[in-house]
């Protein structure tokens, strides 16, 4: 019936009980000492000494168990209590120490010690108090009734013993668990990871990071994002088996331990995003959560609780770095990718600084004439010594620093320059797209960015097209629709990228302030052919005209696709068909060509 206890880290017992033990020593030591001043003779003295050090030198012997050495210092200190109390001629007083000694041992947070503490008091009190009374009780009533007197005393000190249990267990309580959830915290896990790992068998842990939750902090508040946190861990909950434990390991971060292989890991972790996508009611609306969960298997090469959260926290950051909202496991080679994907992170501080950043423009053509309309501005990174890097590796990077914010700032103003030097010199309107970041939107002055952005390059607010994807749009509405309705005041569009492809796209969309859809191509990939696709693109392109909005289908690459959209009715389309993203000379050099219709 009392709070469940724990077992206490190496370290942590081994310090303890090197303490109890030189205090037992310290006690074999005194006693002796009192018994010679008190004129015992030396059989009694030497008595003392055995009873007491005997058991403390079997306590030190570091190969035994923790078991025996703990039941060896209790019985050292037991016997030490005993001793003084026939020393002093069984005065009350001196059955204090016996009170004292129980304090000693409940450092030792096992039932053991004061097991044995009950056992020696009943036996001692009892038996030897049988046998002479006056040396155990120092009071006439004992000499009569021993056994009552044990069984007060052993009372007595099973209530010691239940309340000592009972304050650390409940203090390890408030330890081990998360305030705010109720979960276990990270010292817990890693104690519980420890012993399943130490039980045997195939152990796995999840890593569960809950994507771009500071934005729901920002833009909803702390209160709103601990509700949020709550609700996760209530589905976690509901998502593992009884023998699986969830802990939060502080922040938006949270881990399970599962007691199975990576195969039952990954069925809970499809479970967790399965059920974390249902939105999360609040006090002012809907909020849309996602997360990034990374698993590992514990090996037989490095079978220890650090590894394996390593290797589970390296999992969901390549989640975090492939698009989020995804499970990843754990594969050999993910350390040195983590270590790139550090350096990486510090160098991309610098690229702006150093110009190391570069525009390709892929354009977008309209489907009828095969006319250029315009182009969008892809940003590209030079690195000094690694070449050209991929923008699926450094993006998520830049988004998570906070990079993106001056990364994004710079691809504006760049491509709006080159947008109208375009413009001068060809003596067309030519619609410049640029993509915006969630950081840009919640963090920044996006309005007053475009704005500067705008007149400094004198390109006109109507032909700028402004990118964003219906993950970042669903996530806050009423935040991001004041900020997309303030930049449609100053002439700018608004697109939504990757359309079809998030959470409630439609129920969301005749809400939201924008003017153009973008098909994704995971649709236009399966052109002609798929019947699914053309109803989902012949749908989109519906919707788009009753709502009044233009259509961009993208990842166009064969002239079979090209003709099945334009058939579908579809406005503009951008892919490898016509173009590859291109450096600002190669793109500027192809205007004016156009692609047969």
């Amino acid at each position: 019936m009392l709070p469940r206890g724990r077992e206490l880290p190496e370290d942590v017992w081994q310090g303890r009980h090197r303490a109890i033990v030189r205090l037992s020593f310290a006690a074999a030591v005194g006693l002796v000492l009192l018994a010679w001043f008190w004129g015992y003779d030396q059989p009694t003295a030497v008595a003392v000494l055995a009873g007491v050090a005997g058991p403390a030198a079997v306590a030190a012997v570091p190969t035994l168990g923790r078991a025996v050495r703990a039941a060896a210092s209790t019985f050292a200190l037991m016997g030490a209590s005993v001793a003084l109390t026939h020393l002093w001629g069984g005065v009350t007083e001196a059955h204090f120490a016996f009170f004292v000694m129980i304090g000693v041992v409940s450092l030792y947070q096992s039932w053991i010690p004061f097991g044995i503490a009950l056992v020696v008091v009943s036996v001692h009190h009892g038996a030897v108090g049988t046998l002479f009374p006056h040396e155990v009780f120092g009071h006439d009533a004992a000499e009569h009734q021993p056994w009552l007197w044990a069984g007060i005393h052993a009372a007595f000190v099973l209530a010691a013993s239940l309340a000592h249990l009972t304050s650390w267990r409940l203090n390890e309580e408030q330890e081990l668990s998360d305030s705010l959830t109720g979960l276990a915290n990270r010292t817990q896990l890693e104690e519980v990871t420890a012993r399943a790992l130490g039980r045997g068998g195939p152990v796995s842990v999840l890593f569960v990071d809950v994507d771009d939750f500071k934005d729901v902090n920002d833009s909803r508040g702390h209160a709103v994002g601990d509700v949020l946190l709550r609700v996760v861990a209530e589905r976690l909950r509901a998502c593992v088996r009884p023998d699986d434990v969830v802990a939060r390991i502080g922040g938006d971060e949270f881990a399970v331990v599962v007691a199975g292989n990576a195969e039952v890991a990954h069925a809970v972790g499809e479970r967790v995003l399965v059920s974390l996508s249902l939105p999360v009611p609040v006090e002012d609306g809907m909020v849309t959560v996602h997360a990034s969960v990374g698993v590992a298997e514990a090996t037989d090469d490095d079978r220890t609780t650090g590894a394996l959260l390593r290797n589970a926290d390296l999992a969901m950051h390549l989640a975090k770095a492939q698009g989020k909202n995804r499970l990843v496991g754990y594969a050999d080679g993910m350390a040195e990718a983590a270590r790139r994907r550090a350096g990486l992170q510090q160098d991309l501080l610098a690229a702006v600084t150093d110009d190391q950043l570069e525009l390709h423009y892929q354009p977008t053509v309209r489907l009828t004439d095969g006319r250029t309309t315009g182009f969008e501005a892809l940003v590209r990174w030079r690195h000094p010594e690694r070449g050209l890097v991929p923008p699926i590796e450094f993006i998520p990077l830049a988004e998570e620093s906070g990079a993106i914010v001056d990364i994004g700032r710079w691809v504006l103003r760049t491509a709006l320059q080159q947008g109208a030097a375009w413009i001068a010199e060809r003596g067309t309107s030519l619609r410049m797209a640029v993509n915006l970041s969630p950081r840009q939107l919640f963090d920044t002055d996006i309005v007053g960015d475009v704005v500067s952005a705008l007149t400094e390059t004198g390109f006109p607010a109507e032909l700028l097209t402004l990118e964003l994807t219906e993950g970042v749009l669903v996530r806050d509405v009423d935040a991001v629709v004041a900020q997309l309705e303030a930049l449609r005041a100053l002439g700018v569009r608004i697109a939504i990228d990757d359309f079809g492809t998030g959470f409630s796209s439609l129920s969301y969309l005749r809400k939201l302030p924008a003017d153009v859809l973008k098909i994704d191509r995971s649709f236009v990939m399966d052109l002609p052919a798929g019947r699914s696709a053309t109803t989902l693109i012949a749908s989109i392109v519906e919707l788009a005209r009753t709502l009044g909005l233009d259509v961009v289908a993208e990842g166009v690459e064969t002239d079979d696709q090209r003709l099945a959209l334009r058939d579908l009715q579809c406005g503009q389309a951008q892919g490898y068909f016509f173009a590859r993203p291109q450096p600002a000379a190669e793109a500027g050099a192809a205007l004016g060509v156009a692609v047969s219709a």
